[in-house]
């Protein structure tokens, strides 16, 4: 198992003034301690279950990019982009020089978003939830013509491009890693066997993710494609501190998770900001979970 880090808060300690320096001081120990990825939420406002939406928010790729400056090996991508946020040209082309500046390490993360409030307070139009799916494959099929330089234009339901050239293209071959966020049965896992290389589920109810990778496993199976291909991520909230005990449960729970089928967890935690626990991470956790 591979774990990687998303950051959902920004309300550090001295925030809002040292949000900057640190946030590079998480980016580069996250970095040091040998993590795979490192990934920032896509909204405008802090969400609920988190914080008041008036707590600060960052908009992701300005803060992808200055993460991809200040760190080395580790992966970076959006969990994940809502596909209305931005027209699906522009987003590919900034996922696309992203990869570029970053060396070739970003994911491509992408749902249909659901935070209607943000969208409406911001002047973004938030059409229904089917028109939000056939939004999301569009672009996802548009990802793939531009990332195989094919410059004829381009006709989905929604999208239409008449000139969807791409230069430079990404560094990553053949691709960006195109990982689509979210458990819904009917559409989001039959888009992830159709279109994508990553999935990405919450793993608060393990018999409930191992019924997701099942329905995951039909979707692949009906399009011929296999199950394998797909890299399994998750989302789980994890805690670390000081005690050896939370190192034990921290990997733990980890086992617990890779057990039930996910091979890339991606952990937030409450204090990212004590970045001298990045260190326990490095000794005590990473190598432990590899071993999952």
């Amino acid at each position: 198992m591979k774990l990687g880090l998303q950051i959902v808060r920004f309300d550090w300690p001295g925030s809002p003034d040292n949000i900057g320096p640190t946030l590079g001081r998480i980016g580069r120990a996250a970095d040091d301690a040998g993590l795979a990825s490192l990934w920032v939420m896509d909204h405008f406002y802090q969400i609920r279950g988190l914080g008041p939406v008036e707590d600060p928010m960052l908009e992701a790729y300005a803060t992808l990019g200055f993460l991809a400056s200040v760190t080395a090996r580790i992966r970076l991508g959006t969990m994940v982009t809502g596909v209305v946020y931005r027209h699906p040209g522009i987003l590919i082309k900034s996922a696309t020089t992203l990869d570029v500046l970053s060396g070739g390490r970003t994911y491509f993360g992408i749902g249909a978003a659901w935070f209607e409030r943000e969208a409406l307070a911001l002047g973004v139009p938030f059409p229904s939830t089917k028109i939000r799916f056939e939004l999301l494959e569009d672009t996802l099929r548009a990802a793939h013509q531009m990332w195989a330089g094919q410059t004829a234009p381009f006709e989905g339901r929604h999208v239409h491009m008449a000139e969807p050239l791409l230069q430079p293209p990404p560094l990553t071959r053949p691709h960006p890693p195109i990982l689509v966020g979210g458990g819904g049965e009917r559409k989001t896992l039959r888009l992830v066997a159709q279109y994508a290389d990553a999935c990405n589920l919450f793993t608060g109810d393990l018999a409930m993710l191992r019924h997701k990778l099942d329905v995951l496993r039909r979707h692949c199976d009906d399009v011929g494609r296999p199950y394998d291909e797909i890299e399994r991520t998750g989302l789980a909230t994890l805690r670390l501190d000081r005690t050896a005990a939370s190192v034990a449960e921290m990997i733990e729970t980890c086992r617990q998770i890779a057990e039930a089928g996910i091979q890339h967890l991606v952990f937030s935690m409450p204090n990212p900001h004590e970045v001298e626990l990045f260190e326990r991470l490095r000794r005590e956790v990473v190598p432990a979970v590899q071993e999952f």
